[in-house]
């Protein structure tokens, strides 16, 4: 069965400045069950983190100021969300969500994270609404309890993932790969062991035709033994922040490469959702829900 990380806090009470982008965790699942993609047996709640799973990641000095809510106006500030308790529950328990999807994808082949993503955490600072990396997070876990050895991380969002590729940056044992638009956020980029620049506009043709020339040959190589993916719908071409030009169809078998290999290669994968800004809601819950829609076709 398909077991998904959700819970209603994922859909944080912001203020109306920060409350668009936070809708459709509470839309997704909704979607999914109207259309019987779903049901409610497929969603789990995550528990509460342990510290020391975070702190695997995290340094913890940065750690403990952001639980108690001791970051300076300086720190603060690249977060982009007002500060509060309930912010930081919300990020632990995404995390959360994101470790024990791990043995779901271990036991049945693919798990999901309807939030997730927040990919620029650093070791040692949030970034751009991201507090805890929560596939890193899940990343050390498995490392650290011996699950898997050979990790690899596809960051299809159109954002590089900055905080994984610096957290991992010295790992060997993880490799990381970001497909991202060349003169979008951030603009000072890290160095992920891969990283596919795209120009503004890029469409269908030229983005599915980079994956695969890229990601089959990397598995091949590497030979993973648990692959993460986060599956950022700010590639389509209406988004408000992305730039590119990639349509719903486009995204759609993005993600059906991705399952699709993971399948034929025996490889457990945990999906997190990132990103989605377009002014059309629809198109954010379309494209986002093609991707549980697929994990339920191709896995089960």
């Amino acid at each position: 069965m398909l077991k998904i990380a959700f819970d209603k806090s994922y859909r944080h009470p912001l203020d109306e400045k920060h409350r668009f982008p936070m809708i459709k965790y509470e839309l997704i699942p909704e979607q999914l069950i109207r259309e019987n993609t779903c049901n409610d047996s497929n969603f789990f709640i995550p528990g509460c983190i342990e510290d020391k799973n975070v702190l695997t990641t995290h340094e913890e000095t940065y750690y403990r100021k952001l639980c108690d809510l001791k970051l300076t106006p300086k720190e603060a500030r690249p977060i982009g969300f007002p500060m509060s308790k309930s912010l930081i529950k919300r990020e632990k328990l995404i995390s959360q969500g994101t470790i024990e999807c791990v043995s779901n994808s271990l036991k049945n082949g693919v798990s999901m994270n309807i939030a997730g993503g927040t990919h620029h955490a650093f070791r040692d600072r949030a970034e751009a609404f991201c507090m805890l990396n929560d596939q890193a997070i899940g990343a050390n876990f498995l490392l650290e309890n011996n699950l898997a050895s050979k990790i690899l991380i596809i960051d299809l969002d159109v954002h590089q993932g900055n905080g994984t590729a610096s957290i991992f940056k010295l790992d060997n044992r993880v490799f990381t790969i970001s497909f991202h638009g060349k003169k979008n956020y951030p603009f000072h980029k890290e160095k992920s062991n891969i990283d596919v620049e795209f120009d503004d506009d890029t469409g269908d043709i030229e983005y599915l035709k980079k994956m695969d020339a890229v990601i089959p040959n990397i598995i091949d190589e590497f030979q993973p033994n648990f692959i993460f993916y986060l599956s950022g719908v700010d590639i389509l071409k209406n988004d408000r922040l992305g730039r590119l030009g990639v349509s719903i169809d486009g995204c759609k078998k993005r993600d059906e490469i991705i399952l699709n290999l993971c399948k034929r290669n025996n490889i457990p994968l945990q999906i997190s959702m990132g990103g989605g800004y377009s002014h059309d809601l629809k198109n954010i819950i379309e494209a986002h829900s093609n991707t549980f829609r697929l994990a339920q076709e191709i896995y089960f």
